[in-house]
């Protein structure tokens, strides 16, 4: 019988250890339990049965979820009657199972990502080439080109408008540059590209807020720089992964031809 429980000092390193099993899947969970300040909270669920850990999910305000379908009615248990959930995300699979369990209750979605590729690029694979691009963590002093950027990518991408200059978005961008989270790319001294870093872990790092501004595009612009930018990360951690849209044709060749390939698949489900 499996028994689902808010992780404690007892199940930690087993959860982790099931989670590093897929790191570029599971990397949101894991990085939640390694860097958050409260590692140990109530919202990291641990489902277990005799034969140890069978899945492990965050239930904050983005619900991510790793687990075997054994696990996937005692979390959704657990899970009912929670609200102010904004987003579920997984493996695929793993969400569409989850979903089903929950829907005859839950909110309607506002947004469905069917399927998205998740990709990943190491040393053997990335591809470098010459180009004019240079890249650099970003300063202050991009910060308003950067919640443009920002504002402009989850319109496209999530469907809502974000304003760039709210208080709370700006700030939000100049923290992480503060954080060195943020990179740019820039030909001869103008922002021709922009990524930050989100989760991360010692197997890998995600990446996130892709965007070349539309007027950059077509040139090999994002190209040379998201392979400098993967380059100098990759000293540091052993991958990068990031996942796309299965149906954003452009962006999937922009990271293949940088040396990604597919590894798996998410679902996100926005509310």
């Amino acid at each position: 019988m499996i028994s689902v429980q808010p992780i404690s000092r007892s199940t930690q390193s087993a959860a982790l250890s099931y989670l590093r099993r897929d790191p570029c899947l599971n990397v949101f969970i894991i990085h939640a339990l390694l860097h958050d300040r409260t590692p140990l909270r109530s919202d990291v669920l641990v489902a277990t049965d005799e034969s140890g850990v069978a899945g492990v999910a965050y239930c904050g305000r983005q619900l991510a979820i790793a687990a075997e379908a054994r696990a996937l009615e005692p979390f959704a248990g657990y899970y009912k009657g929670r609200r102010g959930t904004t987003m579920m995300v997984g493996a695929r699979a793993t969400v569409r199972a989850f979903w089903e369990l929950v829907r005859p209750w839950h909110a309607k979605p506002r947004l469905v990502r069917e399927r998205q590729f998740v990709m990943k690029v190491d040393r053997a694979t990335l591809r470098l080439g010459d180009s004019p691009v240079r890249v650099r963590h970003a300063r202050m002093e991009d910060a308003a080109s950067i919640a443009q950027s920002s504002a402009a990518m989850i319109r496209q991408e999530l469907g809502y408008c974000a304003s760039p200059a709210s208080p709370g978005f700006s700030a939000g961008v100049r923290r992480m540059i503060e954080q060195r989270l943020w990179w740019v790319g820039t030909l001869n001294d103008e922002l021709c590209f922009f990524c930050n870093i989100g989760p991360w872990c010692e197997n890998t790092v995600q990446l996130q807020g892709v965007w070349t501004p539309p007027h950059r595009r077509r040139r090999g612009l994002a190209t040379a720089a998201l392979s400098a930018i993967c380059d100098r990360l990759l000293a540091a951690s052993p991958s990068i992964s990031l996942y796309v849209n299965d149906f954003n044709e452009a962006a999937v060749a922009l990271y293949r031809r940088a040396g990604f390939r597919h590894v798996g698949d998410f679902q996100t489900i926005l509310f």
